[in-house]
């Protein structure tokens, strides 16, 4: 067999070599035909077919995911909200917060869906969702922060990314070079739409959401706030706080690490000003 690298010099082999590497680990995920068949190297690989390797995914890739997922989830499954005001001042809202993250490098898009349940979710790369039903049931701009805080937390500790792992692995199509992108990206809307975070990821996106939301001048007792109003709220505890562990226990830990006495210190806390803000969902 004619090797597809044969005509390139040797420092270009060197560099392509790793990707054909890849292709052949492709091979094993896609059932692709045996070798010896007549495969157009070249083309798979400058049209961007790449195995991701997510024990070390870089940043630019998590974004690019994020990117695809976005794309799927709304094309297929969501329905953003279109409302151009109530769109600026979320983003807003979240980009003070994101400056905060130890991930600030990366860019973070916050977008709003029409849905009047109370929910909200972060998938990779910066890409998080907030239901008009959430915005609505925040009684301040301190509160709904306090979830966007939440969400960003998710996201500096690479949560999707690591429960992308571990269903890859369940679902047995990871291989030790990695898994391809369209896969990928397929696993993670379902794990957007359907898979609870685990008690230590709640509980460290907590955390993380509280220390972003204190560093961005927000009062940090609206996250304890907004957690017992919708733990107090008729009816079934809203989809984003129905995991384990108990929004009890939450509320209990946040408590602990909230100085008592700096509390309702900071912004957000005004409740007429935030109804303005958000009156085209009124």
């Amino acid at each position: 067999m004619v090797n597809p690298l044969s005509f390139w010099s040797r420092r270009h082999r060197r560099l392509l070599y790793p990707f054909v590497s890849a292709i052949l680990a492709l091979s094993l995920i896609v059932g692709t035909p045996q070798v010896s068949q007549a495969i157009p190297w070249l083309d798979i690989i400058f049209r961007g077919v790449q195995i991701i390797q997510l024990s070390n995914i870089s940043d630019r890739q998590e974004v690019e995911i994020g990117q695809q997922i976005n794309q799927k989830l709304v094309r297929n499954q969501i329905r953003l909200y279109r409302n151009s005001s109530v769109n600026r001042y979320i983003d807003q809202i979240g980009q003070r917060l994101a400056k905060e993250s130890q991930r600030s490098n990366i860019p973070y898009t916050f977008q709003v869906v029409e849905d009047d349940s109370i929910n909200a979710f972060a998938t990779t790369g910066g890409f998080t969702y907030f239901n008009t039903g959430l915005i609505e049931a925040a009684d301040n701009e301190a509160q709904l922060a306090s979830v966007i805080a939440h969400e960003i937390g998710h996201i500096e500790e690479e949560h999707m990314i690591e429960q992308m792992r571990q269903s890859a692995i369940a679902r047995g199509v990871a291989v030790a070079a990695g898994l391809d992108r369209s896969t990928l990206v397929n696993i993670g809307v379902d794990l957007a739409l359907r898979l609870p975070n685990s008690r230590e990821d709640e509980l460290e996106a907590d955390q993380v959401g509280l220390d972003i939301l204190k560093k961005a001048g927000y009062a940090p007792s609206a996250m304890v706030n907004f957690m017992e109003k919708l733990q107090n709220k008729r009816g079934s505890v809203p989809s984003f706080l129905s995991t384990h562990p108990a929004v009890g226990d939450r509320i209990n830990v946040l408590k602990q690490a909230i100085d008592p006495a700096q509390a309702t210190v900071g912004d957000g806390l005004d409740e007429s000003a935030y109804k303005a803000k958000i009156r085209p969902l009124l």
